[in-house]
């Protein structure tokens, strides 16, 4: 697949191409939209499920260790009582005494800058150092997180003075039956990861599997996030596709590189760049209380590194704490080695929103030509939601004849799109901005002399003649160049 080498820089661009093309809308828009809330739109809906059958495609069905579970959003809340959700699952919160506006604490930096008049002491939020000063222009003296400033009177971002930090639990709460109670509560699950653990005896005793082998899903989960943003980056109701990985605790570590491997070959594989993807192992003291070891994938987005995916060893911590409370035994004995043990677990956890994300910034191009600005998706074909568009030169009706039934052919095997509306001109660039790889255009030369179409190559512009009996082997010739 040809290299794309423009980097997105300005995230509003891809924003007014998702929405103008089908991709991605506010959510309610009509209503005045949700804050962080988005709808995928017929182009949009493809690629995300483009994304998550080639991840179920790479992490189940194509290998014999791997089974694939769909658990429900609501569960026991003794499950995240045991997980330790309920007790710790939370954000510092902290609030701006003029708006009343509420941030999270690890979100915001306090600098010290220097102006033409003075220096002065100001706030930034952004999800990490390097943000933070990509939004300033002056010259930065300082810069320090607010947890270690160790001043009361720190400035807020929009005015006003910040409050001291206070925990906000980010779990969605609800109530089973007719009665709102406490014996009603039960919670939008925050994670998928819970329900493969609650499982794992009965996808054991199912599938009649040694250890080691693991358990995937695909599915919603909801978060309370204080301070959600950047597109579909993070927002409070998401997609994630989770496997955890049950492991001999002898075996964890060499387990836990090869998942890490596994996963960044993945996002390779479908068209993400070298240079912007990177490997970002977690400090000990950022490690969550399950982890005894994590690291993330992390994609260069237009604002900056920001988490595709986090592998983590979650060791034996998540089995045991739900033998403890539920009073079943969930270890595994293993008869070749006759001893019992407390499965580890490797987790890869990544977010399908991000992905898509992550693949429509890599993909996103524009290249000068003598009369404009031409923006395409040098998407990976496997992930682009159109793969061929039948574009006949006219409305005419032996084209639109011949068209249509070059559609049905081309339909049966590939994803296929006939668009007969606007100048052929408009049509290309319509399926450019969509990521569309080839287009298939058909001519009076095509119905009256030679039998042939012309396929149109998304990336170089290029054009070959071929003879529609012969049309879906070059096709799939024509597909395989971009990979």
């Amino acid at each position: 697949m040809e290299k794309n080498n423009y980097k997105l820089k300005d995230l509003d661009k891809l924003v007014s191409l998702a929405k103008r093309r089908g991709i991605i809308f506010p959510s309610s828009e009509i209503y005045g939209g949700l804050a962080s809330v988005w709808d995928y739109g017929p182009v949009g809906v493809e690629i995300k499920r483009n994304v998550k059958n080639l991840w179920w495609k790479s992490f189940v069905t194509e290998r014999d260790d791997i089974f694939g579970l769909d658990a429900s959003i609501l569960m026991h809340p003794n499950v995240w009582k045991a997980s330790g959700h309920l007790d710790s699952f939370s954000d510092p919160l902290v609030e701006c005494s003029e708006t009343g506006k509420r941030y999270r604490e690890d979100h915001i930096f306090i600098l010290e800058v220097q102006t033409k008049k003075e220096n002065k002491i100001i706030s930034i939020e952004a999800s990490d150092e390097d943000e933070a000063k990509n939004k300033v222009k002056d010259k930065i003296l300082s810069i320090i997180p607010l947890n270690e400033s160790k001043s009361s009177n720190n400035p807020s971002p929009d005015g006003g003075t910040l409050s001291e930090p206070r925990n906000f639990n980010l779990m969605f709460k609800t109530f089973i039956g007719p009665v709102e109670d406490s014996s009603a509560t039960v919670y939008l699950r925050p994670e998928t990861a819970q329900a493969m653990f609650v499982n794992f005896l009965n996808v054991l005793n199912s599938s009649r599997k040694k250890i080691p082998f693991g358990i995937a899903q695909q599915g919603k989960s909801f978060r309370n996030e204080i301070t959600p943003g950047n597109f579909t980056f993070r927002t409070r109701e998401f997609e994630q596709m989770e496997m955890e990985f049950f492991c001999s605790p002898e075996e964890d570590e060499s387990w836990h590189d090869y998942w890490i491997n596994f996963s960044l070959d993945w996002f390779k594989k479908y068209g993400l760049r070298d240079e912007n993807l990177m490997i970002r192992k977690h400090d000990k003291n950022e490690l969550p209380h399950y982890s005894k070891a994590s690291s993330d994938i992390e994609y260069l987005f237009p604002w900056s590194w920001g988490e595709l995916e986090t592998i983590s060893n979650r060791t034996d911590y998540d089995l045991k704490a739900h033998s403890e409370l539920s009073g079943k035994d969930l270890s595994y004995f293993d008869q070749e080695n006759n001893n019992r043990y407390t499965p580890f677990v490797i987790e890869p956890a990544m977010g399908a929103d991000r992905s898509v994300l992550a693949f429509l910034c890599d993909a996103y191009c524009e290249e000068e030509t003598e009369k404009e600005t031409r923006t395409l998706l040098k998407l990976h074909p496997d992930i682009a939601p159109i793969k061929i568009a039948v574009l006949p030169l006219s409305r005419n009706e032996k084209l639109t004849e011949y068209s249509r039934n070059i559609f049905d052919k081309i339909n049966s095997i590939y994803e296929t799109q006939y668009d007969d509306t606007q100048s052929i001109g408009r049509r290309y660039r319509r399926q450019d901005e969509i990521g569309t790889p080839l287009c298939v255009t058909v001519d009076f030369e095509s119905v009256e002399e030679d039998n042939s179409v012309t396929i149109r190559h998304r990336d170089t512009m290029k054009q070959i003649r071929v003879n529609s009996d012969n049309l879906i082997e070059a096709i799939h010739d024509q597909l395989k160049s971009f990979s």
